[in-house]
């Protein structure tokens, strides 16, 4: 039954709420403990953290790890510090995301001089957290940073998904693919993720350094193909080259090892649900694996909650996963929550009680420094107000702009965590 309406949050707040809920549920503070009740062994630890959780996920790891005990924190600038303390004598690179620099070459160098310095007896536990891709990266002999840039930049650009994206990087990497397994050999490897990609395929977050890969060289080839991406002829080379496959997982000196996703979307959408419905609020979960280009999908949640509004019922309407965005504006500033929620606020063409947040659960979306933004029914007509055009912003990739001159984006600052983006449509009862 449904609070009387002075006893509900107003939607605006309960919106941060929802966000905020699905954000701690999947904290490594949480997610990291239980994980750690099997680990360990009779040599030595070395843990290497990588992600935007990094830090998070090794200061909580260090604390249930008994032996001698080193390790290496690579990370996104500015996701490091305080309030994760970790061990004094672990190393920590902060690198670029979401395109490597040199830090991450220096991250990934540094990553494999540590694990092929282990024996049989020693462990390794690598805590793997989303934007590892661009953090962890050592191209194959013939590509170069600037090619790994380039192609980076246009994979982003192009629409492809988190999954094909990765395919190709794995194909260009000496780390990713099950690299940094197979250099760790003979030592036992531990692996437990933070799971950022639709579907939870562990061998697609951060590109799965240390997990079994099951694309191809053809597979890679074919999704520049698809995308129109003119890559690099050094860069062609190498996907043409059979000495770039990935490693079979037979190779992986994973005998034994252990891959185990310990946070993920759904958990973060489960707990957004159970706040909903605290408030009284019928809740429709889309699940946690959609993939979509970002304002068709907002329009398509739209027509949704236009529908679902009709009864009049107090509702939440839930989802999360990853969508894609088509840059045709270099010069343009949002990411795909950004996009989502304009193309979602253009089509609900200010219908009446219907409120909505789309945010990564890392606090950064795309680029900028807001994890997403809201949308309320009178969204369209402040923007008119101001002079702005929404559908052109739109068609010209400056969502953030828009949602900035309406003071509706959502800020949080880091937050440790990555499970991806999570969505919730608000749709007010209607009152009698």
């Amino acid at each position: 039954m449904t609070p009387p309406a002075e006893s509900r949050m107003p939607p605006r707040v309960l919106l941060r709420a929802l966000f905020d809920a699905g954000v701690d549920a999947v904290r490594a503070e949480r997610a990291i403990p239980p994980a750690m009740t099997r680990e360990t062994t009779a040599g030595r630890t070395l843990i290497v953290a990588i992600g935007k959780a990094a830090a998070a996920m090794a200061s909580i790891a260090a604390k249930h790890v008994s032996g001698p005990l080193s390790g290496l924190v690579i990370t996104r600038q500015g996701h490091a510090g305080p309030p994760h303390v970790l061990p004094a004598d672990f190393e920590v690179i902060e690198a670029g995301h979401p395109v490597p620099d040199g830090e991450s070459i220096a991250a990934a160098t540094r990553a494999l001089e540590l694990v092929r310095a282990l024996g049989a007896k020693d462990r390794l536990l690598t805590l793997v957290s989303g934007g590892g891709s661009a953090l962890f990266a050592m191209p194959v002999p013939g590509v170069s940073l600037e090619d790994k840039q380039v192609m980076t930049q246009a994979l982003l650009r192009s629409g492809a998904t988190i999954a094909e994206i990765n395919s190709v990087r794995k194909h260009l990497s000496l780390v990713k693919g099950g690299r940094l397994a197979v250099a760790a050999a003979p030592a036992h490897v531990t692996t437990l993720i933070i799971s950022d990609v639709p579907g939870d395929d562990p061998s697609f977050v951060a590109s799965g350094p240390t997990v079994a890969d099951h694309t191809t060289l053809e597979m890679a080839r074919e999704i520049l193909e698809r995308y129109g991406i003119a890559a690099p002829a050094n860069v062609m080379a190498a996907l043409n080259s059979n000495d770039n496959e990935t490693p079979p997982s037979d190779a992986l000196g994973l005998a034994g090892g252990d891959v185990r996703n310990i946070a993920c979307a759904q958990c973060a959408l489960t707990a957004a649900r159970t706040l909903a419905e605290e408030q009284g609020y019928k809740v429709t979960d889309l699940g946690d694996h959609l993939q979509a280009e970002a304002k068709h999908l907002g329009a398509g949640h739209a027509a949704l909650a236009r529908r679902l509004a009709a009864d009049g019922v107090a509702r939440v309407i839930l989802s999360g996963g990853e969508t894609t965005v088509r840059v045709t504006n270099p010069d343009g500033r949002g990411g795909r929550n950004l996009e989502y929620l304009l193309g979602l606020a253009l089509a609900l063409d200010g219908a009446p009680r219907i409120h909505a947040i789309a945010c990564d659960t890392d606090g950064i979306d795309g680029t900028e420094d807001n994890a997403g933004a809201i949308v309320t029914p009178d969204t369209l007509a402040r923007a008119r107000d101001l002079g702005l055009d929404a559908r052109a912003m739109l068609c010209a990739n400056r969502a953030y702009d828009f949602f900035q001159a309406l003071g509706d984006l959502v800020v949080t600052g880091p937050t440790r965590t990555n499970v991806n983006d999570l969505r919730a449509i608000l749709i007010e009862p209607e009152e009698v």
